[in-house]
Order: C-alpha cells, then structure tokens, then sequence
C-alpha cells in the first residue's frame, strides 16, 4: 500500500496535474517540469494518444507556427536529431491528426518515407531538402485542418476477438456495418502483432480497388523500419478508418470484385501449398501486360489467377500489373479542358492522373502482396490486376488504339549519344514541359546501356523543388522501387513515365522549398 499523502504533495501533485493539464506533455517534457509518466498521465487524462520518448518531437511537429519551422528544423538537426527521427514524428503527428481522413493529410503522410528514401541517395548537405519540403506541408495542414484540438485518432480499448471467430472476417464484417467502434477495438486486440494487424486488414482494404485505399496501408508499412513497430498499429488504423469511411460511398461494382477474388482464389486453389518459383521468361511477361492492360477486370485478374497457379513467381506476375499500369501514362493525352484545375493544365499527367495513379496502386499492391501471408499474396496481385484494367476500363477515351510515349518521332529526334549531352536535353526538354521529348531522350538513353542513376538524380530533383500535386515524392519511389524490381528489358518504360511526369509538373515550386533552401544554407535556387 502507498503511504499516505501529506497536504504539501497532496497539493503539489494537485499542481502538477492542473501544470501538465494546462501545458500539455510535450511543453511539459520540453520545460523539465515533470517526469515522462506526468506527461503521459496529461496525455491520458485528455484523451490524446502519447508516444512515449516521441512525444514531445511530435508535439513540436504539431505545434511550430509554420512560418518558423524550417529554422526549427535546422535546430533540431544542430542538437544531433537525425532525419530518420524527424520523419517518425511527422508520421505520428499526422496520423494522429488525421486518422487516414484528410485528402491532404493522408497523402502527405504517404509522401514521408518516399522523402526519407530520396535523401538517402543525396549528397549529406541537399538530404534534408525533400524531408523538409514534406514536413513544411505536414505541419501546415495539420494547423490548417485545426491542430491538437482536432485530432481524429484517440486511445481505444481492446475488445477480444470472439472464440472461434477469424480476426479478418470479423474485421471486415464491422467496417460493412460501418461500427467504427468495434472494428477499432477488435483491431486493438491485434496490437501487439504488426503482421497479425496487416493480415487482418487487408481483406477489407480488397474491397475495392481504388488508389488511396491501396496505397495507405504499404505507405504506412513502409514506415515502420522508421517509426517502429510498436507503433504500427497508430500507423496501421489509418488505413482501417479510410475503409470504415468508405463505406459511405460503397456501390455494387464492389461486389463484383469481391465475388470474382473468392471465386478465383476457389478455382485456381489458391494459395498453394508452396509458393510458385517458376520464372518468366520477358515475353511472358510482356504478354500478361498486354492481358491485363488490354481485357476487361475479370480476364486480367483470371490471367493472373492462372499464372500464380501454374506456378509462376509472384514478382513476375507484379512486373506485368505494374508494366500494364505504366502504359496508362504512356499512352495518356493528357488532362482535358474540363479536368484543368490550378497547377494542373490542359495535357498535364502529373498529380492524380490515371497513370500516376495506376502505377502508384500496382506497386501498393505488389509491395503488399510481398510482406503478407500467403492468402494475401495471391489476393493482392489478383485485385492488382484487377484494377490495372479497370482503370483503363473507366477512364475514358480510347487507349487501346493511342500510342504509348515515346513515338519513333520523339526517338528519332534524339541524336546525340554522348551522356552529358544526353541529360543536358532533358533537362531542357523539362524546363521546357516538353513531356514526349522527355520521354524519348530517356527511351534513347536507356538503349545505350548506360547506367541509370543520373537520369534517376537528373529527376530527384524536380521532385524535390516542385509541387507535383501531392504526387511527386510517392511517384518518384514507386518509379524508384519498379525499376529495381523489373527486368532489364522492360524496365527503362518506367523510368520514361516518370520523366513525362516530370516535364508535366515543372514550373509550380513547392511552397516552402526556396524557404529550406535559405535555411540549410543553400542559397534560394538550386
């Protein structure tokens, strides 16, 4: 038992609580003025979710009037804070805020780990140039959407999973009935097993394929090894309160989907016992793209269905989803008159345009399809191909008869073969927004057999320096990750979207960049 309290703790205990109620934790932590547990009992007793030694980085994220959070920033690395942690704070911050439910605030936290990954292929003195450009954006909604006092994720308590019952279908049945609280606390359950947690969510994330609902859960995946896995489940309920708000838009197409998954799963006797390892040979490849971009959902998904079940690597069939996703760009005229919105005009690609976000999706759902159980494995890459050709299917227009960029003309139109010249080109043909010219010196280049990474730094960075309507830093990874994962024949079509891509978003600075810039010492323009 607790020896009794005298009257001078009583009320310094008293003041301690009104202090930390009154300042909050992290202001609390930052001040010396009482110990972690105080801090955590403030956080508790407002309700607010605490992260532990984070705390008060993500408080700061939060809280920094914006107008001095680059010099803020350039503080907290001067005290030895690398970038790694900066971006575990802005992920937690986010999330708290948002829960997954902001347009921007979802997509911003998508763009956190594709930043970090970019600085790491930086020179030391321009790494922090694309974390920073994402944190200025982070902690500017976050006080445009209202700050702490609006948070949307808040501590949940636990309900067991009910004997004999499956975590996954039982998860899905709460987020059909829209009973946000019990599919919360159901997932809480899960809490203490990042794999368990994913493996539980991902049928209700097959729902129905569309881009943000993919994307959320590997972006929020691929954070963990930042973040930590003790705080998955933070990162993880993003994507299952986006499922829960989806609902309120659900439409029959869905049931489609949903019963042509479990029927192919059925069919084709999927997953196997052992997963296939037979390779693809690039012709194979190269026709299942073609199957997949050019049939109607169900065929392209019954192709994929097959080809797992015939034995065929997983990444063979993900090289095909994301090479038929990667021909919507290519072969994309562009935003019409009525699609033009500021800082996307008429023939723009860039930001969400069909093949921006096709290509983001395939490599969601191939990305899950590696780091999930093997039910999921097969689920993924059959709804990913599913949505590659429901993509083309819906958009409009006539893409099977367009032709993909670049054509013999643009090619033909590039004559020099030296590489310094070559990426001189483009980098005026991306001044110039010229995309198909773009396209067509990196086709040239990539025939040549030279090495990929200036083309990859020649793009990083417009990535950084430009808007790229909340897109630019999640594309350039996903272009990142494909290449690495397809084959060297067909890989350099990826690299070519993404310098289309880059012609497109030209022209519109990031707000905050130049600010950055200035504080890093880097003067205001690269």
């Amino acid at each position: 038992m607790n020896a009794p309290q005298n009257r001078r703790d009583f009320l310094n205990n008293v003041g301690k609580g009104v202090l930390a109620t009154a300042l909050g934790p992290a202001l609390l932590a930052e001040l010396g003025l009482g110990t972690a547990s105080a801090a955590e009992e403030a956080a508790a007793a407002s309700g607010a979710l605490n992260f532990g030694a984070l705390e008060p980085l993500v408080c700061f994220m939060q809280e920094t009037p914006i107008a001095k959070l680059q010099s803020a920033l350039v503080a907290k690395i001067k005290e030895g804070i690398p970038l790694d942690r900066l971006v575990a704070a802005g992920a937690l911050a986010n999330a708290r805020t948002f829960g997954g439910e902001d347009y921007i605030g979802f997509h911003t936290i998508m763009a956190l780990a594709p930043a970090l990954h970019m600085s790491r292929t930086m020179p030391a003195e321009l790494a922090a140039l694309p974390v920073f450009k994402v944190l200025y954006r982070n902690t500017n909604r976050i006080q445009e959407f209202g700050g702490r006092a609006k948070e949307v994720l808040h501590p949940v308590t636990p309900a067991p999973l009910p004997a004999g019952a499956d975590a996954a279908e039982e998860l899905k049945k709460l987020v059909k009935a829209k009973n946000t609280a019990g599919a919360e606390a159901l997932f809480a359950s899960l809490s203490g097993s990042p794999d368990a947690m994913l493996t539980a969510l991902l049928p209700s994330v097959e729902e129905d394929q569309e881009v943000h609902r993919t994307v959320l859960p590997y972006r929020a995946w691929d954070l963990l090894p930042v973040v930590g896995r003790d705080h998955a489940h933070t990162l993880l309920r993003q994507s299952l309160r986006y499922c829960l708000k989806a609902e309120s838009w659900r439409s029959p197409e869905w049931e489609k989907s949903a019963q042509a998954l479990a029927k192919l799963l059925s069919d084709h006797h999927l997953p196997r016992k052992e997963q296939g390892t037979k390779p693809m040979t690039d012709a194979q490849v190269e026709e299942l793209a073609r199957v997949i971009f050019a049939t109607s959902p169900m065929e392209a998904s019954t192709a994929a269905a097959k080809a797992l079940a015939d034995g065929f690597d997983p990444a063979g069939v993900g090289e095909a989803i994301s090479l038929a996703a990667n021909q919507l760009l290519l072969r994309d005229h562009g935003r019409l008159p009525s699609q033009e919105t500021n800082g996307k005009p008429i023939g723009s690609v860039h930001g969400d345009s069909i093949g921006v976000h096709a290509s983001d999706s395939a490599n969601a759902w191939r990305n899950l399809a590696r780091v999930s159980d093997p039910r999921s494995t097969c689920a993924c890459l059959i709804m990913g191909a599913w949505q590659a050709s429901e993509d083309r299917s819906n958009r409009g227009g006539d893409f099977l008869s367009w032709e993909a960029l670049p054509m013999k003309r643009h090619i033909s139109e590039v004559k020099s073969d030296d590489p310094a010249e070559l990426l001189k080109q483009l980098d005026e043909a991306i001044r110039g927004n010229l995309q198909a010219r773009a396209c067509g010196i990196v086709h040239h280049y990539g025939t040549k057999g030279l090495p990929e990474k200036p083309v990859f730094d020649a793009l990083l960075r417009y990535a950084i320096s430009e808007d790229g309507a909340l897109h630019a830093e999640k594309y350039f990874r996903t272009v990142s990750e494909e290449f690495a994962a397809t084959r060297p024949a067909l890989r350099w079509r990826h690299l070519a979207g993404l310098a289309r891509v880059t012609a497109s978003e030209f022209g519109r600075p990031a707000p905050g960049y130049a600010e950055s810039r200035e504080v890093l010492g880097l003067g205001r323009t690269a």
